[in-house]
Order: structure tokens, then C-alpha cells, then sequence
């Protein structure tokens, strides 16, 4: 499936829409398994280069199929680049909201709570793992073709110059503040972290992910990655893509 498909497709409906906080972009819909849950729930932020012209629906896909798999799963919206307020870190602040709102949604619907899974796409990637890094209690944490170097994708122009929009400028002129987003540059010191990439990604390099690993395991930190052979920047949130098995292994090994 073609990534304009996955973006096109009508989004799955989900069993709640449930608002974290005052503004229009704070809410997030909630996908509830129909049989018996287990105790984790996964927090998913969809990508989209941060910018506002990319909604939640197109990662409904693969909340629903989370669900089915008996992972109540809530897929979060917030402010993006466009949007007033939105950009670093106004963005991430919402983020940092909706994760905290997690232990409220599971008592209004009477979900057993034992851990979170924060799981991003893209630029969600970058923000799952900032999540980490700037929330102790996240015990997981999944990057899928996660946009995970700042840095590196200011230089190659990514998303049409979509970390300049974010940041509100180039690295050089603001330094202190792409330490502060960049993934690169933060310890995640307790999280246990996976980047799932794929292999024939056009959009974020893999080696985007392995550079990452690469160095976060130098500095002792707990991540895997994992590179699919013949999956893009789409099929790690496709639940229709050959890649899809691996993606939902992985997720439901750390619920376990």
C-alpha cells in the first residue's frame, strides 16, 4: 500500500474520543480490546513531520489493530507546526500532557494499568522518545522509522525543511533548544527502547535509527534496533504490510 493510501484511508472507528486538556488539538481516541485487556496500555503519537496538514487518523490502523490484539491503545493529537501554539514546545508539552492524563483515562474506563508503551512514528518517534527522557516512569518506548537525529535531519533537508519549522529556525541559532528536542543528545537512562526501521524507508533513512543505536548503546543505555528487509516508511504502521508481524511482536513482547 502506497503511503498517499495509508494517509487517504478512511481511519477505523474508535470506541472513545477523549479530551487531555482545554485546547482543540487535546484530545485523543481511544481503541479498547473487544475481548479481555491486558494490563499495559500504549500511548501512540502519529507522525507527520510535525506540521498540522497530517491528523491522527492515519495511525488509527494501526491502534485498532493493537486492540485487537488486546492492547487498549490511545492515539493522541496535539498541536502541531501551523497551529497556535504548536512547534517545540508547545508540542511536546501537549505530548507531556496526554501522557500524564493516561492513569485518569484507564480509571474512566476501567482499565487495568500496569504499564505504558509509548510508541511514535516519524516525528512521533522523536517525541515518543523525548517522552522518555523527560518522564522517569515510561518503562518502554518504540520508534518506528522515528525521525531520531534533528541535527542530521536539518542537513539533509527532511520533510522540506520540516525540523527548521519545528525549532523555529536552524541548529546554529538555536542551539540550547535542539539539545533539549534531539533524541541524539538526551539519556534515557531507565526506558527500554526499540527503532524499527525500515530497510527501503525514503523519507527517514534507517540509518537514522542504527546511528542511534549505535551510540545510545555506547553510552549503556537499553535499545535494540531493528531494520525490515523491504519495508518503507509506511509499512511500520501499515497492519496489511508483510512488516506488520515483526512491528506488533515486538510491541506485545514488551506488554509481556
Amino acid at each position: 500500500m502506497s503511503s498517499e493510501e495509508i494517509l487517504e484511508m478512511r481511519p477505523p472507528s474508535c470506541d472513545a474520543r477523549v479530551p487531555y486538556g482545554p485546547q482543540p488539538f487535546h484530545f485523543g481516541d481511544l481503541f479498547l480490546p473487544r475481548g479481555v485487556a491486558q494490563g499495559t496500555v500504549v500511548l501512540n503519537i502519529h507522525g507527520g513531520f510535525w506540521r498540522n496538514r497530517y491528523d491522527l487518523d492515519h495511525a488509527g490502523h494501526l491502534c485498532s489493530a493493537l486492540a485487537n490484539r488486546g492492547l487498549p491503545t490511545w492515539n493522541v493529537e496535539y498541536r502541531r507546526v501551523g497551529d497556535e501554539g504548536g512547534g517545540w514546545p508547545g508540542t511536546f508539552e501537549d505530548v507531556r500532557s496526554a501522557y500524564r492524563f493516561v492513569p485518569e483515562l484507564t480509571t474512566r474506563f476501567n482499565l487495568d494499568l500496569e504499564k505504558v508503551i509509548v510508541v511514535g512514528h516519524s516525528a512521533g518517534g522523536q517525541l515518543a522518545l523525548c517522552l522518555a527522557a523527560y518522564e522517569p516512569s515510561v518503562g518502554a518506548v518504540v520508534s518506528l522509522a522515528g525521525v531520531v537525529d534533528l541535527q542530521r535531519a536539518w542537513e539533509l533537508h527532511l520533510g522540506s525543511a520540516a525540523v527548521a519549522d519545528l525549532m523555529g529556525g536552524p541548529p546554529d541559532s538555536f542551539r540550547e533548544k535542539y539539545f533539549q528536542a534531539d533524541p541524539m543528545h538526551l539519556n534515557i537512562p531507565r526506558a527500554t527502547q526499540r527503532l524499527i526501521h525500515g530497510k527501503e524507508d525514503g523519507i527517514v533513512p534507517p540509518d537514522f535509527s542504527r546511528t542511534y543505536w549505535e551510540r545510545k548503546k555506547e553510552r549503556g543505555e537499553e535499545v535494540e534496533f531493528i531494520e525490515l528487509e523491504k519495508a518503507d516508511h509506511f509499512a511500520v504502521i501499515d497492519p496489511h504490510s508483510p512488516a506488520w508481524p515483526q512491528v506488533e511482536r515486538e510491541i506485545l513482547n514488551l506488554a509481556d
